[in-house]
């Protein structure tokens, strides 16, 4: 049994790593188009709306079509004034109360409360607002169930983590902050 649940934690961890490996390189893709709006404004006295969107939806992927790697990481912003000094026990107490009441919950919600709000998006194939604007406003939209998806899944990841070293049975999993490498 414990070995399934190792497996199943490892399948769903290299779900968020692949999606925040892909996802991420699409911060490239907003430099380049910022980059060309930027030339395209101030040198040609030009501009394209969809262009300026597209900065905007790309940001919007990448923030929430990574916050499952990033939870993975342990990178997201929180005050561990304790948390560090804890044993890995107590600290894995404390990663399943917070997944199992905290994460979880508002993960169910969010997927529950967005998918009509998607569905209505999708069946008028919603576009932007602005003449000359991008189309698919519904995919941008599509983002915000799979944001929660995602890191319901990643929150499971790390409940059978907590569940593993409050088992005896695994170490807490290496969280890489980025804060120790070297610039």
């Amino acid at each position: 049994m414990l070995t399934r649940l190792q497996r199943l934690a490892r399948v769903l961890d290299l779900i968020a790593e692949l999606t925040g490996r892909l996802v991420s390189w699409l911060t490239l893709a907003m430099v380049i188009v910022t980059f060309t709006v930027v030339v395209l404004r101030y040198a040609f006295s030009s501009g394209s709306i969809a262009l300026q969107e597209s900065v905007t939806y790309l940001h919007a992927a990448v923030f929430m079509l990574c916050a499952a790697y990033t939870l993975k990481h342990d990178a997201h912003v929180r005050v561990d004034i304790f948390y560090q000094r804890w044993t890995p026990r107590t600290r894995a107490w404390i990663d399943l109360l917070g997944t199992l009441l905290l994460l979880m919950p508002v993960c169910l919600f969010i997927i529950k409360v967005s998918l009509d709000y998607v569905s209505v998006s999708w069946s008028i194939r919603e576009g932007s607002r602005e003449a000359g604007g991008l189309d698919g406003v519904y995919l941008l939209k599509t983002a915000i169930p799979l944001m929660a998806a995602l890191l319901l899944l990643q929150g499971c990841s790390q409940a059978i983590h907590s569940l593993l070293t409050l088992a005896g049975r695994s170490e807490p999993p290496v969280r890489d902050t980025g804060l120790d490498r070297e610039l």
